[in-house]
Parts: structure tokens; sequence; C-alpha cells
């Protein structure tokens, strides 16, 4: 690779290649040079050699590799766009190479667990905001790097491969963060805007996915869109006195990042949260749903934590709540739905009080 190293002429880092990884090195590659991290080599030999991800197509102009500290050296950017179930190990692996001028936007929808040492989730009955962390703040824990966004938005991976037009927040408290990765992503067919609340934008996409799994499974039940209209609806309020109670403003949750994601995902067959739903109100178990799926449906993981949360607050999040006894305690969907319908709650929306 024989790219200059100015520093606007570096490459632009992606870190992980999965559906959503491979969509957005694609739209970096429209006016960059983009350097793509894997752990996998034989991924990385077929990109390089293939332009080829498991059927999806990479723009010539993109190169991969396996080394974290070729990627780091080579790129003062980087998207990481990885499950956040193996984040906080990557970040581990990648923090001996990143420096204190290296910007990291990220692109994952999860949350990651803190626990005492000798605790494990087994043997835990609640947790409180300090034991859960938003990508954002591994990336703070783990590494020098302060210079942190986040990538948050309807960006249903397959349409952003498909060149749809399409849109996304990019959220940091650093302005010339958010200024950069406009700049590298912003196309004629991709907008892309900005907020500096960071953590509200990043509890968006994670706790919207709760919603499109009951989603997903009232269209596996065949109801049709009154139902749908009152669970998007009712899932907002829910959402934002979730994301308020971990640290997120109520604005952050009604741009594009909350309201726009929420509905795309809680419409959407290409949602992989919305498609679990779905498959569990058709009669499928958990685990052979999660078995079958080829990437992580990220909100299984956000609601056993947010129930977990829920134990340590005075909140009440119904549909979290019901929804967790159908992923983990044998309810069924028809059930849960019962109970959500019992519940006398009569005042529409309050949180602006």
């Amino acid at each position: 690779m024989n790219w200059k190293k100015s520093s606007e002429n570096k490459p632009v880092g992606v870190i992980g290649i999965g559906s959503f990884g491979t969509a957005i090195s694609n739209l970096l590659a429209e006016k960059n040079n983009v350097l793509v991290y894997a752990r996998d080599e034989a991924v990385v030999k077929a990109i390089n050699e293939t332009h080829m991800v498991k059927n999806r197509k990479l723009a010539e102009s993109i190169r991969a590799t396996t080394d974290p500290e070729m990627i780091c050296d080579s790129c003062d950017v980087m998207f990481p766009m990885i499950p956040s179930a193996a984040f906080r190990e990557v970040m581990i692996r990648f923090a001996p190479f990143l420096h204190p001028y290296h910007f990291l936007i990220h692109g994952t929808k999860g949350l990651s667990l803190s626990l005492p040492e000798g605790k494990d989730l087994g043997n835990i009955k609640k947790i409180r905001r300090k034991n859960i962390s938003t990508m954002s703040e591994v990336i703070l824990e783990e590494t020098v790097v302060e210079r942190i966004g986040c990538l948050a938005g309807p960006n249903l991976a397959k349409e952003l491969l498909e060149n749809q037009p399409g849109a996304t927040v990019i959220a940091s408290r650093y302005n010339e963060v958010i200024r950069e990765g406009q700049r590298l992503l912003r196309s004629d067919n991709f907008q892309v805007y900005g907020n500096s609340d960071i953590v509200g934008v990043e509890l968006s996409g994670v706790l919207k996915n709760i919603i499109a799994i009951a989603s997903g499974a009232l269209s596996g039940l065949g109801l049709g869109d009154n139902a749908k209209g009152l669970l998007i609806s009712r899932g907002m309020v829910e959402l934002v006195y979730l994301g308020k109670a971990m640290g997120g403003s109520t604005q952050s949750f009604l741009g594009l990042a909350g309201v726009g994601d929420l509905v795309t995902t809680c419409n959407s067959t290409l949602s992989r949260n919305f498609t679990l739903g779905y498959r569990l109100a058709k009669g499928e178990k958990l685990t052979d749903i999660v078995a079958d799926m080829e990437e992580v449906a990220e909100g299984v993981n956000t609601v056993k934590l947010i129930n977990l949360f829920l134990e340590s607050t005075d909140l009440r999040a119904p549909i979290a709540e019901n929804l967790h006894k159908v992923l983990f305690e044998d309810l069924k969907v028809e059930n849960a739905l019962q109970n959500l319908m019992k519940i006398p709650i009569y005042t529409d929306i309050d949180f602006f009080d």
C-alpha cells in the first residue's frame, strides 16, 4: 500500500466488516481510501483479492489487514463496527496502538456490562448505571482516546449497500469529530446530521431494539397497524424515560437516532431485532433463533441488562419487562400482549412536564 502519509490523505479505518461495517466502508470509499481491520485472515485475503466479503461487494479501493498496529499507524480516524459482546475485547487489543490524536466514531447499538470481580450475570439481581457502559464509555475506559463519536440512525445495511438514500447522526462532545465524520461520510445520497448528546444518541440506538423485537412479535401474531402504532408510540415513551434515567436528553430520542430509527426497525424485515421477535411469535425458541442468525440481534442482551437496571430504580418499563419474560421466562407472546393491554395507564404524554 502506497498511500500518502499526510493527514489529509491518510486512509480512513473501519474496524469490523459485518454487514454494517461493509456498508460504512463503501460509503467512506466514495471519497476516501479505506483500510479495514478483520481478525480472520481468510476474510482479509478475500477482500484484498476479490473485493468481496460474505457475498457483499466492496469498493475496489478498500484494503484489509489483520494487524491492529498497522491500521492505527495508518489511520487517524477509525470507525469501530463491532458487536457489543466483543467491543471491549477489541478495544483492549487496540489500546497499545491508539493515541490521543485518534478519532474513533463507533456504530455499535449495544451495551457492555461491568461487574465487580468475582461476580457474573448469573448471580446478579440488579445493576446500577455505573455497571453499564455505552460503547463510547468503553472506549474511554480502555484507551487513551477522547475524541469519540457515535454513528446512529435508521441505517439498514442492505439498503445502504444498494445505495438507497439514507441519513445518519454523528454525535460527539467534540465539534471537530462531528465535522470530520460529516466530511468523510456525507454525499448526495447520504445526509449526516450532528448532535452533541453522545449518550442520548447511543441510548436511542440501543433502547429502540427492545421495541423492535416487540414489533416483530406483533407482526408474527398477524396483528395490524393499529397495534403497531400503539406499540411504537408507547415504546417511544418508554424509550424516553429509560434514556433520561441513564443520562440522555429527551431531544435526542425525538431525533433521527431515536424516533427515526425506531420507526424503521419496527417495520422492517431487514432488522435483525424485528426478525427475532417475529420468529418468537411463530413459536421458535430463542436459542434456536440466535444460533441460526448470521449476525447478533443486540436487543436480546439489552433487554437482559435493562431489566436488571430497572430493579435498582423506581422506573417501570412495561414493554421491556414483559419482553424479558417472553425471552427468558417462557411467557407466551400472546400473554405478554394481554398483560400490556391491562396496564392502567391513561395519560398519553407527560415527559415534557
